[in-house]
């Protein structure tokens, strides 16, 4: 009895692809749920380029047409940026502005930034009259020169020439009544400088105090004295 064993045929050697043949003849090919990440990542950077680098809210068609990418697209990328921005190592966050998206500092830094910015010039410097008119126009709006003089008590041609020349307010047609004055509004500017999405963004009555209070630290000098409004047209 023979107590060999029979001699088991060789396996044949198992070959494994390498990366290149996998994915064909090009080495630098890659997948495409990489190629989709890289291409987002460097859309996403250009995105936040341009929304850095612009004073105005940008809006979601400008946006599509800077970089070339339907909304939809456009729509997730600004959700991811804005995600990144969240985090809490991030001083700044991606809002919507007026219609539009812009790069605005965190609530929660904003007593720190306002110390380290009290003694600058601001862009956006009001009298106190000047913030008392605003708010009454902000909130009674569309209002006309004669009501913002019951209101508040005193005269405000003055202020309103301010305001208007501040482009804050706006002109948004006539009352249909005896001598049709002018009735004012807020304007997208307004928006664009306290940082609101839309009207339903206004601060409380008490914030615009302290706005106020802040503000009349360092009082812009009067222009001149309040008048009697100017006859509306």
């Amino acid at each position: 009895m023979n107590d060999e064993q029979p001699e088991l045929p060789e396996e044949p050697e198992q070959h494994l692809f390498s990366a290149e043949e996998f994915l064909g003849s090009n080495p630098s090919a890659e997948t495409p749920a990489e190629l989709i990440t890289m291409e987002d990542a460097k859309l996403k950077a250009v995105l936040e380029a341009i929304i850095y680098v612009t004073d105005e809210p940008l809006s979601l068609d400008q946006i599509c047409i800077a970089i070339e990418q339907p909304r939809d697209r456009v729509i997730d990328l600004l959700e991811q940026l804005a995600a990144d921005y969240e985090r809490p190592e991030r001083g700044l966050s991606i809002r919507e502005v007026a219609g539009g998206f812009k790069m605005t500092t965190k609530p929660e830094h904003h007593e720190a930034v306002r110390r380290f910015v009290k003694n600058l010039n601001p862009p956006l410097k009001l009298s106190l009259p000047a913030l008392e008119t605003l708010a009454v126009i902000a909130y009674k709006q569309p209002i006309t020169a004669p009501e913002i003089m019951e209101i508040r008590g005193v005269q405000g041609a003055g202020v309103l020439k301010t305001l208007l020349d501040r482009k804050l307010i706006g002109t948004a047609g006539r009352k249909p009544v005896i001598g049709k004055p002018i009735l004012y509004k807020t304007t997208r500017e307004f928006l664009v400088q306290f940082g609101l999405k839309d009207l339903t963004e206004l601060p409380s009555l008490k914030e615009f105090q302290e706005l106020a209070r802040f503000d009349t630290e360092n009082p812009e000098p009067p222009a001149a004295p309040e008048s009697a409004p100017e006859q509306a047209e």
